[in-house]
């Protein structure tokens, strides 16, 4: 039996609702939330990645936020041996895993296992590095665009480390590594040695939002997460005893906020540029959701949204 067999997702992209929806959710069924979330694992990233609050995580247990120091890594693969442990600890008290979020490759991950990628290569990925020291990150990244447009349009320039491992990919394989995810009935790509087999078929709820609107509740929370001392916390963040992980560096807003502290300039610009990128990001998920054949669209703004998820889950009438 798979420690997945009780569980259930709810994703879509970014601000359309999906964390106040998994409270009420999970108190209907007895339910604990478990994060889809690649920035939420790190510590002391809280508004900018909206984290729940205190108050939420007191009235719902949540799993894998606050697991890691933000100067620590996470892969896919590891992401999913996390996700096993949280829902056998979950289910064996007898609660339904409810997992929540927007992360594509842990989505896919979840959904359709993993696929183990080449094994690294450490002389090319030194030789990769050096160019991108002696060059600068923008070069190698023009370098990875000529053989695989796809993969570096979703990556910035200076996630040198997945640049270098998409760069290695296809020097491997002599394919890009966009090709081997280009499809959700897919395993997701991890440079793992060995794969994990999909587990078992889990009932998936997408949120369906309309783009605009969806843009303009980025725009807003942008704004409110400002307010609430988004700025301050990415200071603290720069003054713990080691450097971001890229990863971490790399979360929506706090890449901005960084350089802003590093090398100034124009404020507003800046709020602007973090909503442009947010609003990029969502425009991303949206694509990769259309492809989610096997899940249920629900509207975010159905009047009675949480019957229609239980509904969609199979669950209106379960109970722990």
């Amino acid at each position: 039996m798979s420690v997945f067999e009780q569980a259930f997702i709810l994703t879509g992209p970014t601000a359309c609702g999906k964390s106040a929806l998994a409270l009420d959710l999970a108190e209907r069924i007895g339910g604990e939330i478990v994060a889809i979330d690649s920035m939420t694992v790190y510590r002391g990233m809280d508004i900018g990645t909206a984290k729940p609050s205190a108050a939420d995580r007191a009235r719902v247990p949540h799993h894998l936020i606050d697991v890691l120091d933000p100067w620590e890594s996470l892969t896919v693969a590891s992401w999913l041996e996390r996700a096993e442990v949280a829902c056998a600890d979950i289910t064996a008290r007898g609660k339904r895993p409810i997992f929540v979020g927007g992360t594509p490759f842990y989505l896919k991950a979840l959904l359709h296992g993993l696929f183990p990628g080449p094994p690294a290569d450490e002389e090319l990925r030194r030789t990769l590095e050096a160019e991108a020291a002696r060059d600068g990150n923008p070069a190698l990244h023009a370098r990875l665009a000529a053989v695989d447009a796809k993969t570096a349009a979703r990556l910035h320039p200076n996630d040198v480390r997945r640049v270098v491992r998409a760069l290695e990919v296809h020097a491997l394989t002599g394919k890009p590594i966009s090709s081997w995810q280009q499809t959700w009935d897919t395993p997701a790509f991890t440079e793992e040695p060995h794969a994990a087999p999909p587990p078992a078929r889990i009932p998936t709820v997408k949120l369906d939002i309309p783009r605009e609107t969806l843009y303009d509740r980025i725009n807003q929370r942008v704004t409110v997460m400002l307010e609430a001392g988004w700025l301050d916390e990415v200071r603290r963040l720069c003054e713990l005893p080691h450097p971001l992980s890229r990863e971490a560096r790399q979360a929506l807003g706090y890449r901005e906020l960084l350089e802003y502290l590093a090398s100034g300039g124009d404020w507003n610009e800046t709020v602007d540029l973090i909503r442009t990128h947010t609003r990029q990001f969502a425009k991303r998920q949206l694509t990769w959701f259309r492809g989610m054949s096997a899940c249920v669209a629900v509207p975010a703004d159905a009047p009675d949204l949480a019957d229609r998820v239980l509904k969609a889950w199979g669950a209106n009438m379960m109970s722990p």
